[in-house]
């Protein structure tokens, strides 16, 4: 059966590469450091299950202290020329999107054909993390489809994602983070407490002003906390699953797919998401290191007022 700890595995040997590769690199000033935190984190996805907590605990807190004190740095990699890379977009074109497309589709495709595949009696993947299984053999489907389309190696591959990886730095970490940050806010409470003060701030009877409370709050919350999914345990939790499920009726997967799209028009308004608006604008090398978010924002704001709509004809059918 291929569980997600092949994924953990998977994803823990490409870690173990990078680090490798970064402490390596003699043209990164902080290779060191660069080395210890990605090995670490390889670490923990290779075999964090099987060390005791303490120790888990402790490497955390390595992490943040290399990542807050600014022990990552960025190494020396090989680019090709001007001259080349104009020659590999004139003949790659717009096949280059193919790979990165190649993923959502490849993702739906392996959870609806394999989910009830079985060998031996035994399901083909496992069925408590289907859709997740699903991503990581997509992504490594995408990886394949890629090196042939650019006619590179694995290993260059992973050098050339080592490039940007060292660009982001520990910011790659981001989304995983602010997730888990989402889970623990709704297990501590933190949604009751916004679902009284929604009580205490709206009339909770009249539903519009209800399903405005929900999407412009994933919005903001987004924006405060960087990312959709920190924010949607909260809200859905605070305001989706009492008020609008449970006391109007709305269909939960409809509120929660169009909740999530509230959530990312917030996502392109703010600077703390650092890895979708900063980072881009530093690779980029924008004079205004807030011009992605400048650009981003009416369309935010569109496709923001689309969701309100939505949301109000859709999830009540």
């Amino acid at each position: 059966m291929i569980s997600l700890t092949w994924i953990y595995w998977a994803l823990g040997g490409y870690l173990s590469v990078l680090a490798w590769q970064g402490l390596r690199d003699q043209g990164n000033p902080r290779r060191v450091g660069t080395g210890v935190f990605w090995g670490l984190l390889a670490i923990m996805l290779l075999a964090g299950d099987k060390l005791p907590s303490a120790v888990v605990g402790g490497v955390v807190v390595v992490l943040a202290l290399l990542a807050g004190f600014g022990g990552l740095g960025r190494g020396r990699h090989e680019e090709s020329s001007l001259q080349e890379k104009t020659s590999e977009a004139l003949r790659l074109g717009n096949r280059l999107f193919w790979p990165a497309l190649l993923i959502p589709g490849a993702t739906l495709f392996c959870a609806l054909a394999f989910k009830k595949v079985t060998i031996g009696g035994q399901p083909l993947i496992d069925p408590d993390h289907t859709t997740l299984v699903a991503l990581g053999l997509a992504c490594a489907v995408a990886v394949v489809a890629a090196c042939r389309l650019t006619r590179q190696s694995p290993l260059g591959a992973v050098e050339q994602s080592r490039r940007l990886v060292d660009a982001i730095g520990w910011a790659a970490l981001l989304p995983l983070l602010l997730a888990a940050l989402g889970s623990v806010f709704a297990a501590t409470g933190v949604g009751d407490a916004v679902s009284g003060l929604v009580r205490l701030a709206i009339p909770v009877d009249n539903r519009i002003a209800v399903v405005l409370a929900y999407t412009l709050g994933m919005a903001v919350f987004t924006m405060v906390m960087g990312n959709a999914f920190a924010a949607f345990p909260v809200m859905t939790a605070g305001i989706g699953l009492p008020l609008l499920v449970k006391l109007h009726g709305a269909d939960p997967a409809s509120l929660g797919a169009i909740g999530m799209l509230s959530g990312y028009c917030g996502t392109l308004m703010t600077p703390m998401a650092a890895n979708f608006n900063l980072v881009p604008a530093a690779l980029l090398e924008l004079k205004d290191a807030n011009g992605v978010i400048r650009a981003q924002v009416p369309t935010a704001l569109v496709l923001l007022g689309a969701n309100i709509v939505l949301m109000y004809f859709i999830v009540f059918r």
